[in-house]
């Protein structure tokens, strides 16, 4: 149950992806052609079944090894399974979209990309990268109630994925697809620091750095630092 600090609860700006805008001109261009549906490979499913897994962020449980993308992790032991965040599938098909809006930001067009970045969420609501990517957004534009809702939209879709699943964990943020999560959270503490909220700054950062005790990104050092700062 939530409780009053509980970021999720609070009031947040309206989540990006619920405007549901056509798709910005620019370097995509409103007019670009889709992209066609793959065909499955063989023993895929074609989505019929599992449709609405196809569209929600979920966890499953690792053992030993797992593909990332483009790499191989190692878990350290049989004995103890790890649980990973899997990434709707329009998320995955939209991969590439990602690295054009970074590109995008470090050409200083930052607007186009805002506007591909909702566009992103207006097709695929739980795209967490999508998320993260505004939320650093506002806060490079001293916007922290803004990038508050975006980070806080991310962190919320991961829990709720946990929930889903019976709150298992570890979550380790050594595993490719937690990464979204564990940064859009740092971003939250950032943001929640810059509005004069270190007491729910430091409740998220216990929450998220409970999934992994190792706290990679330094949650609760950050959380605990007096006042807040330019996200980094």
């Amino acid at each position: 149950m939530a409780t009053p600090d509980d970021p999720s609860t609070d009031p947040l700006p309206p989540a990006a992806g619920d405007q549901r805008p056509p798709r910005p001109p620019g370097k995509r261009g409103g007019d670009a052609p889709r992209r066609k549906k793959e065909a499955p490979a063989t023993g895929q499913s074609t989505g019929k079944a599992t449709g609405k897994a196809d569209k929600i962020l979920r966890v499953e449980q690792r053992t030993t090894t797992v593909a990332g993308e483009g790499e191989m992790v190692m878990l350290p032991s049989l004995a103890a399974p790890a649980w990973e965040l899997v990434h709707p599938r329009c998320a995955r098909r939209r991969r590439e979209d990602i690295g054009e809006v970074e590109a995008m930001i470090e050409a200083g067009e930052t607007e186009i990309a805002r506007e591909e970045l909702v566009w992103l969420l207006s097709e695929c609501p739980d795209f967490l990268e999508a998320h993260l990517q505004l939320g650093l957004l506002a806060l490079e534009e001293d916007d922290p109630k803004l990038a508050r809702g975006h980070f806080g939209r991310a962190v919320e879709l991961g829990f709720r994925a946990l929930e889903t699943a019976g709150n298992p964990r570890p979550l380790p943020y050594s595993l490719p697809g937690n990464r979204p999560f564990f940064e859009s959270a740092k971003g939250l503490v950032h943001a929640l620091l810059e509005s004069g909220r270190k007491g729910m700054a430091l409740d998220t950062a216990k929450k998220v750095a409970a999934l992994d005790p190792v706290d990679p990104l330094g949650l609760l050092r950050l959380a605990a630092a007096d006042g807040g700062g330019k996200h980094g």
